[in-house]
């Protein structure tokens, strides 16, 4: 028995009819990818200037994701086949343990002028990243896979040629 996939399913959280959650989520991804090749940075060098660099990425990461992750919670609380989708629930508790553990990370570096990344910071930073690979995969499933946030066909709408 095939699963039936809808042609689209409309976001809640929209602007004229396209989802606000996709056009956010890269800023949370750069800014924290960036922290752990700044991380790397710190580790080659022992420059205190990829510390602090590490330290303004994470914040940018985290406020960006907390916003991303508002309209997010919005499609996945009021469109019930979203929250049928296994994928869906793995997106959104691995981008919740995203923010948490980016959060412990904050948290777990010196804020000193001479600032340095911890081995605990390292560490989270690259936890962090291998979370995103597979949230982002489930993302990415999610909007093509399984249609979520695809406005749907009109009758002009154009297909592409064969």
């Amino acid at each position: 028995m095939t699963e039936h996939i809808p042609d689209a399913v409309k976001s809640t959280a929209a602007i004229a009819g396209h989802p606000i959650h996709p056009m956010l989520v890269s800023l949370p991804i750069g800014f924290l990818v960036g922290v752990l090749l700044s991380d790397i940075g710190y580790m080659i060098t022992t420059d205190p200037f990829w510390a602090e660099a590490s330290r303004w990425l994470l914040l940018g990461g985290i406020t960006a994701g907390v916003i991303a992750a508002l309209f997010g919670f919005i499609d996945f609380f009021t469109i019930s086949y979203v929250r049928s989708r296994l994928a869906a629930w793995v997106h959104f508790l691995g981008n919740v343990a995203v923010i948490v553990l980016s959060v412990m990370n904050a948290f777990s570096r010196p804020s000193e002028v001479q600032a340095e990344v911890t081995s605990t910071g390292f560490i989270l930073s690259i936890v962090v990243v291998l979370l995103l690979v597979v949230t982002g995969w489930l993302g990415g499933e999610l909007s093509y896979r399984y249609r979520i946030g695809v406005i749907p066909r009109t009758e002009d709408t154009v297909e592409p040629a064969p």
